[in-house]
Order: structure tokens, then C-alpha cells, then sequence
């Protein structure tokens, strides 16, 4: 038990190290970070959290780039831009991501805010039938899937139905849902509660806390992710994905 604690008070002083304002700057919740309107922040978060995999420099850049090709008015652009105007972005790419698939999100986030009532109320919608967070990523999923697209463009959207640990759209969640005195992540989605937010798993965090013990499974996967949630909730239930932080940085900045 005594050993339980002591990881306990080593994440929680990570944590405070990490969870600050100087982490924005580095971390692609800094594009979303420009805006002030919710559904800007949501888009900017959702679109930026779809391209969140590689370098953290490139991905801010590339992120940066796109909401200024949005004339960085994200919520006006999905749902006003002209076909000259969508033209614009098809020199767009980053890494397998290119501008077909730019444009297919661009077309189904504009049905959901016109049609659907938003990225909010279709990820309320799933937790107030379901009760579960997997559900609200499934349901994202399949909204976002069900506008024409083509199929190189699903393997965007992770599947935690078929075992994905889906670690961009929990990441995504996480900053929409979690509320923080430090004011990092935004906290804007009142009423899906952040105890039930799950962990972004990635090989950093993965690695940090296979090393702590917190994670035996060896697949980065769905039920890796559960695992490793509920062992955080155990050193804190209402808010077990703040140690994102401490194992993040322990991975990325220190090489734990």
C-alpha cells in the first residue's frame, strides 16, 4: 500500500510540474488555445486532435496553418466556404493526411453544426443513452462517418469498438471535457462528467506507466486504456485523467 502512495505523491508533484500554463506552448491545445467562441475552440480542438500524431512541433505548425487557410474563423469557414474557398486546401497534407480527408471532415463537421446541433450535443446525446465513454467515441465516429467519404479517410477516426486505444479523440474529450484551476484544458462541455474521461494513451505515457506498474497489458490498445484509467482513479476518481500530465512528461521531457 505504502508503495501504491508513493506513486500517488510522485504523480501528483509531475503533475503540478507539468499541468501549467507554459505547457500550452508546446502542446497542440495551443491552436485551439486562439480562439475565444466555443465552437471555434471545439473545431480547432477536433481538427488539430485528428492530425495529433508525430512531431508536437509539426503538428502545431500544420495545425496553425490550417486554421489560417479557415481565415481563423473555423466555425464560419465549415459552414460557409464557398467551393473557391475549398479549393484553396487542396495542396493541404500532413504525413497521410491529405486534402481529401481535409475536405471530407470539413463537409461532415458542417452537417453536424447544421444539421446535428454540434460536436457537443452528438457527444451528450451518446453519453445520455449509453452512460459510457467508449460509447461517445463510437457515436463521434459514426456521425462523423455517416456524410459521403472515402474509405482511406476512416482510418482517421480510431475504432475503439474493434480494440483502437483511440488516443487523439480522448485527447480531444479530455480538453473539452476536463475542468482545471490551471487553466489548460478548456472544461467548455458542462455535463459529461470528467471522472469518466479516459486516458490518452500513447507510447509515452504507455511506457511511463508500464515502468510504474500502472499498466501490465503490452498492447497499447482499448483495454489498455481502461486498465491503466482505472488504476488512475484510484489515486484520484473525480479526476483520474489529470495524470495524463505526469506521464506525458515524464515520457516526452524526462525519458522515464
Amino acid at each position: 500500500m505504502k508503495f501504491k502512495d508513493d506513486i500517488k505523491y510522485f504523480l501528483d508533484i509531475k503533475y503540478n510540474q507539468y499541468c501549467r500554463p507554459e505547457f500550452i506552448q508546446h502542446d497542440p491545445i495551443s491552436v485551439p488555445k486562439n480562439f475565444d467562441c466555443k465552437e471555434d475552440i471545439e473545431i480547432s480542438a477536433f481538427i488539430t486532435a485528428l492530425i495529433s500524431w508525430g512531431r508536437r512541433p509539426s503538428i502545431i505548425a500544420k495545425s496553425n496553418q490550417l486554421m489560417q487557410l479557415f481565415d481563423n474563423q473555423p466555425l464560419q469557414f465549415i459552414t460557409q466556404a464557398n467551393p473557391n474557398e475549398l479549393k484553396q486546401l487542396e495542396a493541404f497534407v500532413y504525413r497521410t493526411f491529405n486534402s481529401s480527408d481535409l475536405l471530407f471532415f470539413i463537409h461532415a463537421l458542417r452537417g453536424i453544426y447544421e444539421e446535428q446541433g454540434g460536436l457537443e450535443f452528438v457527444a451528450q446525446q451518446a453519453w445520455n443513452t449509453y452512460g459510457e465513454m467508449k460509447m461517445v467515441v463510437i457515436k463521434i465516429r459514426e456521425t462523423m462517418l455517416s456524410y459521403p467519404h472515402l474509405a482511406r479517410s476512416e482510418k482517421h477516426l480510431a475504432n475503439p469498438g474493434v480494440g483502437s486505444a483511440a488516443k487523439r479523440i480522448n485527447m480531444f474529450l479530455r480538453w473539452m471535457v476536463r475542468r482545471n484551476t490551471e487553466g489548460v484544458d478548456f472544461g467548455i462541455w458542462k455535463n459529461i462528467p470528467m471522472s469518466e474521461l479516459l486516458c490518452p494513451l500513447d507510447v509515452h505515457t504507455a511506457r511511463v506507466a508500464r515502468r510504474l506498474g500502472l499498466l501490465e497489458r503490452t498492447q497499447n490498445d482499448w483495454k489498455a486504456v481502461v486498465e491503466l484509467t482505472n488504476n488512475l482513479k484510484s489515486f484520484d476518481a473525480e479526476d483520474p485523467v489529470k495524470y495524463d500530465f505526469a506521464l506525458f512528461g515524464l515520457g516526452v521531457y524526462e525519458k522515464f
